[in-house]
């Protein structure tokens, strides 16, 4: 039961530092001139989707980085929410099987 736990912790920990690492590499490679602006958005969405949507909106506030980007503006709270709810769910869902 408590290794069910920490699976889920862990994933969701992961997941949350994916999606910080890949704001902070996109904008290290936008500020070197590695990278255009808008490239990588597919990445970010994905990550986002499988639950670092609330780690990457705090990161794009932290780091002041594509704020403007209206699609991640309004697609980055939407999937927190989601995100939110299928953690509860999931911890919920684990707590059920006892």
């Amino acid at each position: 039961m408590i290794l069910l736990y920490i699976l889920l912790a862990t994933y969701i920990a992961a997941v949350n530092f994916l999606a910080f690492r890949l704001i902070k590499s996109q904008r290290d490679g936008v500020e070197a001139g590695d990278r255009e602006e808008g490239e990588g958005d597919g990445k970010l969405l994905l990550a986002a989707a499988l639950g670092g949507a609330t780690a990457m909106y705090a990161t794009m506030f932290i780091l002041r980085y594509r704020l403007e980007n209206c699609l991640l503006m309004i697609a980055l709270p939407l999937l927190a929410v989601v995100n939110l709810y299928c953690f509860y769910l999931g911890f919920r869902g684990i707590a059920l099987f006892l």
